[in-house]
């Protein structure tokens, strides 16, 4: 989640592989970063919310970060821990209890001193009392507040959460508050497309590290930002390559935990690179948007770049190549330059409320009795089922599924009728039991 207004925040922060992810997850209570065991894998700053003794606050998860290290990378990660820390209500400062105190520990202990800010030393991977012991010389990188901890395990958190949360106020109940709508919006697509600067484009900042190394994001990294009175959600998920070329176990991971973003999105973004056209790897990702039943909006990025600017002929390759997707509008946009972006948000409203619509069962059978009954089995009785997809139950005479072309006809009907547009919608049969003769 992402920067609520008000809350404190708690930035972790580290040099790599220390278990910074597996803190941050212990924290918000649910799967947010990628955990594994080589170093690097977060590079992104990944936000979540948090409770402790009914005191809210807000979790930021930082790359690891060496300060002297010339690569394009770690210098982008390191811009990015810079741009949390400044947002840092208290920072904890998390090293790795097994290891002797390194060079880029000291360097990192020093850079958070000059900030001024409330630091706390969290010594990981404690998980007995005998290693207890290797804790006392860290007192050395001149930190107070010190405390033994075990992420993976969860042994001493309480007493760390206790410390560090000790300002932080209560929460108040909203009564009576009107809700606000959220829409949480799944950005995906192969990787080097410009799903990052996409992100950084739509709430204004830079979130997401961008960079011309395909593959940069492996977590998912979200941001937040109000428009209109609605909330919109963004997640920029790492890019999904076939499964065959991800052979590193982050980018598998990544893969995975793409596509579960995707199910827990109500509207996903497919970019596309119009300077590369439609490709089989697109037609794959979105795919996967498509089976999980979600609204979902084609942005075509880097327009300005395109050789042809020829809208009519992209038209026509996404129609060929993506038939599926015919119920998806597009637009056309330069993440880069802000071209066409704030077309976005009443593009994403729309397909939001399209997938969110409920049509009631009277005038739904009403309008199957105007459509000429061709539909072998034959239509008794029409209701919709569930939203989000949109999905509507058929009664009819006999077992049996419709004809895909009949099925098609019945869809196109319903969108020419109702709308729904950008949301996939699903047919379900049931035939109608007959009655037993007495």
């Amino acid at each position: 989640m992402s920067e609520p207004q008000g809350l404190p925040t708690v930035v972790i922060v580290g040099r790599p592989n220390v278990g910074k992810s597996t803190l941050f997850n212990a924290l918000v209570g649910q799967r947010r970063a990628i955990v594994g065991d080589e170093p690097g894998i977060t590079r992104d700053r990944i936000h979540g919310l948090a409770e402790h003794r009914g005191r809210p606050f807000e979790v930021i998860d930082t790359g690891g970060i060496v300060t002297r290290d010339s690569e394009h990378i770690p210098v982008q990660v390191l811009k990015q821990a810079r741009v949390a820390l400044d947002e840092a209500t208290h920072i904890i400062f998390l090293i790795d209890g097994r290891t002797e105190i390194t060079g880029a520990d000291r360097d990192l202990a020093q850079l958070l001193r000059q900030l001024g800010k409330p630091v706390t030393l969290a010594v990981n991977k404690i998980d007995a009392a005998a290693r207890e012991g290797l804790a006392h010389e860290f007192y050395t990188l001149g930190f107070s507040d010190q405390f033994s901890i075990s992420s993976e395990h969860r042994l001493g958190l309480e007493d760390l959460l206790d410390h560090v949360t000790e300002s932080f106020a209560q929460a108040a109940p909203a009564e009576g508050a009107p809700r606000q709508t959220t829409i949480k919006v799944a950005i995906i697509g192969r990787p080097n497309v410009g799903k990052s600067t996409l992100l950084n484009a739509l709430v204004g900042q830079e979130r997401a590290i961008v960079s011309s190394v395909a593959g940069t994001t492996r977590d998912a990294v979200d941001a937040s930002c109000e428009i209109g009175g609605v909330r919109y959600v963004f997640v920029d998920t790492a890019g999904i390559r076939r499964k065959g070329k991800t052979k590193l176990m982050a980018e598998k991971l990544s893969v995975v935990m793409a596509r579960r973003h995707i199910r827990m999105a109500h509207v996903v973004l497919l970019v596309m690179d119009a300077t590369e056209g439609v490709l089989g790897a697109d037609a794959t990702i979105a795919g996967y948007a498509h089976e999980e039943g979600r609204g979902l909006i084609l942005c075509v990025n880097k327009w300005d770049a395109s050789p042809t600017q020829d809208r009519k002929a992209f038209l026509e390759s996404i129609h060929d190549k993506l038939k599926f997707l015919d119920y998806a509008p597009a637009v056309f946009i330069s993440a880069k330059t802000g071209a066409g972006i704030q077309e976005l948000f009443p593009r994403v409203q729309e397909v939001y409320e399209s997938a969110s619509q409920r049509v009631p069962t009277g005038e739904l059978n009403r309008f199957v009795e105007t459509l000429k009954d061709e539909h072998h089995p034959r239509i008794l009785y029409i209701t919709q089922g569930s939203i989000r997809p949109p999905t509507f139950v058929l009664f009819t005479d006999r077992p049996g599924e419709l004809h895909f072309s009949k099925e098609r006809f019945l869809i196109n009907q319903i969108r020419q009728r109702f709308g729904f547009q950008g949301a996939p919608i699903v047919i379900k049969i049931k035939a109608k039991k007959p009655r037993r003769k007495r």
